[in-house]
């Protein structure tokens, strides 16, 4: 719509002094007309990543604006409302689209896929509920819900609106538009990002995304069947780690930017190397790279099901998928080659019957690791615990079965504080002795109020405490037959990293035993538990194959 036409709708005669009551009773009027525009203007341009708003970004002639004042002033009649309609729902939906990919890009680094995504919702439910409690999650998801109604609503209303001034102005509206659109040709001509198209490349892009799914899960059925070990026999499986006990665990949002951030390095680079040291000292020796991880910021089980499927497993469709074949999974193949497997996940408070394919012997839930001790943040309990309960469950008998363990731990997980910390083994107990701790530090809703900053030293410090419980845990109870591997299941959120941080997470293995790091001398995987800047790469997908080649 032109300025002339809401001139020309709002314009009353200045001379008389009678009728000002009658321009201030306009003023209502023309406020929502601008209104309607600045949404319009909003659902057509607004970029759909925080990173990329600016007023540059609003300075825009979308070409999409231009077609539909042109169809709703050659449509006849009555058709004109179901044109403004029907422009006001896709607007709305778009929206809609747009709102969910600037939370998803906030946390995930990628737009929101409204087809394979909405696992993610539960999970940020979920979320909210811990650091807002259960009421404010309530409120959070009232507004939601309250904002999805509104918007498509109120975009129709604003067509409607701006359909009935275009139509009242037609020749006003008519030279507008012809002026804009040579306006945007030679915007267009010269590459200058004024002429939009914005929105008929953000719907094209979301609508890719129903048939990208389906040729993906096609892809996906041909990868699963490309198992090199699904028919090796157990006898021949890991035969160079017989009689040790493996232990993978998962250090939770661990990601390359903990040891290489300029705020991050210093504190967590000094825990590694330290830690390095400790355990050299205890007689074991390390090795460290890089794995590139199928998630960032959220979706820490396709990580987890990536690493031990062999398979990339980077959104909930191939993860259901999954789960349904007999793909040999990294903890399979220990069960068939003998050991005891068993899988300690405190973040499991809910059936989780998905368990039943990976391979293990044992899953412990939540309630079933005897924690009494009070909740940190999204951590249901402490990481300290976690291991010390794992370790009276399934380690501390002399002579007990070989044993492979995956474990999750939580304690690094956002919003990053509380944190409690690190006390003698002996007196971890049930957990009760946290209830002292649990009030120290900022509450876990602050994380919505501070700065980046101190967001960010708040997730140093919980890495800190994860990582030094693991060199703790080897050095307290480690023997000659343990075979730790630890690693980041994915990148922190771009809160944390800034933008374009990458997906790599560290990976570790520690040991006493020389010939085991033999076997993986081809890696090429440096000393230490810090990986350097020039540590190998490998898609997180890729380390199934490699580690059972590895070790027969």
């Amino acid at each position: 719509m032109s300025v002339d036409a809401v001139a020309e709708e709002t314009a009353e005669p200045a001379s008389d002094p009678t009728d000002a009551p009658r321009r201030w009773r306009r003023i209502p009027a023309l406020a929502a007309t601008a209104g309607a525009c600045l949404l319009m203007l909003f659902a057509l341009v607004a970029p759909n990543d925080f990173n990329r708003f600016s007023l540059w970004a609003f300075v825009r002639i979308p070409v999409e604006g231009l077609v539909a004042v042109t169809l709703v002033l050659i449509v006849p009649g009555r058709a004109k409302r179901w044109v403004s309609v029907s422009l006001g729902l896709v607007l709305g939906l778009l929206t809609l689209l747009k709102i969910a990919d600037l939370g998803s890009f906030a946390v995930l680094y990628r737009p929101f896929d409204p087809v394979l995504d909405w696992a993610f919702v539960d999970a940020g439910v979920n979320y909210l509920s811990v650091t807002l409690g259960r009421f404010g999650a309530i409120a959070m998801v009232v507004g939601a819900v309250a904002l999805t109604i509104a918007v498509p609503v109120l975009m129709v209303l604003s067509a409607l609106r701006l359909t009935r001034i275009v139509n009242a102005h037609r020749t006003a509206a008519s030279r507008t538009v012809k002026v804009l659109a040579v306006v945007w040709l030679v915007f267009a001509v010269l590459r200058v990002p004024v002429a939009s198209t914005n929105a008929a490349e953000y719907a094209y892009l979301h609508a890719r995304q129903v048939p990208d799914g389906i040729r993906d899960q096609r892809e996906f059925a041909k990868e699963v069947d490309a198992d090199a070990f699904r028919d090796t026999p157990g006898a021949q499986l890991l035969t160079s780690l017989r009689g040790k006990d493996v232990m993978l665990v998962f250090v939770e949002s661990y990601g390359r930017s903990a040891i290489e951030h300029p705020e991050l390095a210093p504190e967590v680079g000094a825990v590694l190397d330290t830690g390095t040291q400790r355990l050299r000292a205890a007689g074991y020796d390390s090795r460290s790279g890089f794995l590139t991880s199928s998630t960032v910021g959220g979706g820490s089980w396709l990580a987890h099901a990536t690493l031990v499927s062999g398979l990339r497993i980077d959104n909930q469709q191939r993860y259901r998928n999954l789960v349904t074949t007999d793909r040999v999974t990294l903890n399979r193949a220990f069960q068939r080659a003998g050991w005891r497997t068993v899988d300690v996940e405190p973040a499991l408070i809910q059936a989780w019957p998905e368990g039943n394919f990976f391979g293990y012997n044992e899953i412990y839930e939540a309630s079933e690791l005897g924690y009494r001790g009070p909740r940190f943040s999204y951590a249901t309990m402490p990481d300290q615990f976690i291991l010390s309960a794992f370790h009276r469950a399934e380690r501390v008998t002399p002579g007990h079965a070989p044993l492979m363990a995956q474990i999750t731990l939580l304690s690094s997980h956002a919003p990053w504080s509380p944190i409690p910390e690190i006390i003698d083994w002996a007196r971890v107990g049930d957990g009760s002795i946290y209830h002292s701790m649990a009030a120290e530090g900022a509450p876990p809703e602050a994380i919505f109020q501070r700065a980046s900053d101190r967001v960010r030293a708040d997730y140093g410090n919980s890495i800190v405490y994860s990582l030094n419980n693991v060199i703790s845990y080897v050095e307290k109870f480690g023997d000659d037959d343990l075979v730790l591997v630890f690693l980041g299941d994915h990148q922190p959120s771009p809160v944390v990293t800034g933008p374009d941080a990458g997906r790599d997470v560290p990976i570790t293995i520690v040991t006493r035993d020389r010939a085991v790091l033999d076997r993986i001398s081809a890696w090429g995987w440096q000393e230490g538990l810090k990986p350097g800047p020039q540590a190998p790469v490998w898609r997180m997908d890729e380390f199934r194959d490699q580690f059972l080649t590895a070790f027969g």
